[in-house]
């Protein structure tokens, strides 16, 4: 079967005729036939071989991609939850179970936490073999295209969540990436008066006003604290920061009233300078929020099924794996927003 894999330490992906281990599925283990799979910045940096994903290099090779969507075509030895023929979507992280964060209920804080498409081989392929915990089965309403969707809507989710976004409050969403996109889309869904700032991202962030956003900024055309004043009156009570730009973590702090909580979702290559002794006078919070929970997993799920045509927008590109080369340019352009890829056999091959 055709996979796109990252075969070596260094830049680079590659698309590789590859097969599985084995003639089926081990104990607790799914086959999936793979329908969609989306292009995450994570896919990205691994790409890129960014300094903090060096730990991928003892596993490699490996096929990328978490956020995918298919059918399940076989079944291990003791998996209970699915059966083939189900339409199934991945929630990638793979927890021990054993250590304090997972006995605490906490498994986003696992001390083995393991993502597939990263630490095994992921959807980014014909078929992939997954441990049945990471599968979901989704509702009739929501297809394969969509459901692609819900592992980075569940990231946004998670955000909002350690924000503590309430119907009411002002927040500022720096940052119109697909995370950015989809924490403005959550926080106006709950009640929040949202504005969506960008830099040079007329084409992201026309994306956001066809889902609905209501205020959005380009701060190459306008200041923030204009763009401040206009949505909010003054400064705001929650800033969430997807951008992963040192700059912009300064530019939120001040932009926040005092008391009022920052959360960093973005993945930033460098560190960044912070006023601590503002941040302390002014009895602001700033946290961080990576990775989703099984919680918001299920209402990102529940949004797709709802809000499912608005979210859609989202998606901007869709090509066949054999051109995942190009697909990987365009997610790496500031005018794509989410790009799928669609996998398909090489030559008739199905193993």
């Amino acid at each position: 079967m055709l996979a796109l894999r990252k075969t070596r330490a260094g830049t680079g992906v590659s698309l590789v005729s590859t097969s599985f281990c084995g003639p089926g599925p081990g104990r607790g283990e799914v086959e999936v036939a793979v329908q969609a799979a989306g292009i995450c910045g994570s896919d990205l940096h691994a790409v890129a071989w960014d300094p903090s994903y060096g730990f991928m290099e003892p596993l490699l090779p490996l096929t990328l991609g978490h956020e995918f969507a298919g059918t399940v075509t076989a079944t291990g030895e003791g998996v209970s939850r699915v059966v083939t023929g189900d339409r199934v979507v991945c929630s990638p992280t793979l927890t021990c179970g054993r250590c304090e964060g997972c006995r605490q209920g906490r498994p986003s804080a696992c001390e083995a936490r393991q993502i597939v498409g990263l630490h095994r081989d992921g959807g980014f392929a014909e078929r992939v073999r997954v441990p049945e915990s990471v599968l979901h089965r989704l509702p009739a309403a929501i297809g394969f295209e969509r459901a692609a969707l819900a592992e980075p809507l569940s990231i946004a989710v998670n955000a909002v969540n350690v924000a503590e976004v309430a119907a009411g409050d002002r927040v500022l969403v720096l940052g119109p990436g697909p995370i950015g996109l989809a924490c403005a889309f959550v926080a106006q869904e709950r009640g929040a008066k949202v504005l969506l700032a960008g830099l040079r991202d007329a084409a992201r962030l026309r994306i956001a006003r066809e889902m609905g956003i209501e205020a959005v900024v380009d701060l190459a055309e306008r200041p923030l604290d204009a763009a401040l004043q206009t949505s909010f009156g003054g400064r705001c009570d929650r800033v969430i920061e997807a951008t992963g730009v040192a700059a912009s973590v300064g530019q939120g702090l001040q932009a926040l009233r005092p008391e009022g909580i920052f959360v960093a979702a973005g993945i930033h290559a460098a560190p960044c300078d912070l006023d601590l002794s503002r941040l302390v006078r002014e009895k602001k919070q700033l946290r961080g929020a990576h990775d989703t929970t099984p919680a918001a997993f299920a209402e990102a799920i529940s949004l797709l099924e709802r809000r499912g045509d608005a979210l859609a927008h989202l998606i901007t590109h869709t090509l066949p794996l054999s051109r995942g080369e190009e697909a990987f340019a365009l997610a790496r352009d500031g005018a794509a927003m989410k790009v799928l890829l669609h996998p398909e056999p090489l030559g008739g091959q199905t193993t």
